[in-house]
């Protein structure tokens, strides 16, 4: 059984799906239409840059997305890809959910491009700058995680952001109870804690005004039931009611990304392929220490269609 896995912030890169966009016209189509979706040149930030601007979350949102579908729309025209045939279900981390939702037919391209273009600005606009942290804990397990987060917490914000799985959990919250998670880390046998570089603390009770904000939002935009079986992020289980998705969005900017859980459930109902669309390698690299007798593989590049089998 293949599950599509769509990679979330952090993956892009100056560059991302200018090959593809080059070689087929099906690629370019999608790029255009979140370009006309958002009235903005997206695609030609995508493919030149500068840097800073595309990894502008505003920018980086629906960048990621629209170089995820572009891939798929390739797969289903060069590859013979038919979603509901060959695909068991479909999955993205923090935004890629939203080019899941779109993969699965639930919202269109360019109602998830909108929504992403509000969701990163609302969850930049959530936190002043500077006030909020997110961190890296690598060589722990969630509980150790959640039981530093409330040490450190306080009376300030400290919550888990991503539980991504090969040891790896993120903390999100006040600067100042990041900070100080990340000193007791080492008391609580955690191999390594790193302070990371964004923008703002996303997934954590900070972003409760991006949730309102997305709330408010996605009351007005048309959602379908999914074509495959989609894994939520903040339940690690399906969801298939497009009030339930709705539901599950909205808690996504203040919850937990449960990717690790989502992962593994993927292969207990029988997912032993795993295809990363899009932009880097991230997840690939993690369905591999989660479920490791499962194979998974990076589709981003013409090469990497061409190498693609059903």
């Amino acid at each position: 059984m293949r599950a599509l896995i769509f990679p979330g912030q952090g993956s892009q890169t100056v560059g991302m799906a200018r090959d593809l966009a080059a070689a087929f016209p099906q690629a370019k189509a999608v790029l255009d239409a979140v370009d006309d979706a958002l009235g903005q040149g997206l695609s030609r930030l995508m493919f030149e840059g500068p840097a800073e601007d595309l990894t502008l979350t505003t920018n980086a949102q629906p960048a990621l997305m629209a170089a995820s579908l572009a891939v798929l729309r390739v797969l289903e025209s060069e590859a013979g890809l038919d979603l509901e045939r060959d695909v068991a279900c479909v999955a993205g981390h923090s935004l890629g959910e939203y080019a899941a939702l779109a993969a699965a037919g639930s919202l269109t391209i360019a109602d998830a491009a909108k929504l992403l273009r509000l969701r990163g600005a609302a969850m930049q606009e959530a936190v002043a700058p500077g006030a909020g942290a997110m961190a890296a804990l690598i060589g722990t397990d969630l509980e150790t995680a959640r039981s530093l987060a409330e040490e450190a917490g306080g009376g300030a914000v400290c919550d888990v952001a991503n539980d991504n799985g090969g040891g790896q959990v993120v903390l999100s919250g006040d600067r100042s109870a990041v900070e100080r998670a990340i000193g007791l880390a080492t008391g609580r046998g955690i191999k390594r804690a790193v302070l990371l570089n964004v923008s703002a603390p996303f997934h954590c009770r900070l972003m409760a005004p991006a949730a309102e904000a997305m709330a408010r939002a996605l009351a007005t935009v048309p959602l379908q039931a999914p074509r495959v079986t989609l894994y939520a992020n903040v339940t690690a289980a399906p969801v298939a009611e497009p009030e339930a998705i709705r539901k599950a969005l909205v808690e996504q900017v203040t919850g937990t990304v449960r990717w690790r859980e989502s992962v593994a459930a993927m292969a207990a109902a029988g997912v032993d392929r795993f295809h990363e669309l899009g932009a880097g390698k991230v997840l690939t690299g993690l369905v591999k220490r989660i479920a490791p007798q499962a194979t998974a593989t990076a589709i981003g590049t013409p090469s990497d269609v061409a190498a693609f089998a059903l």
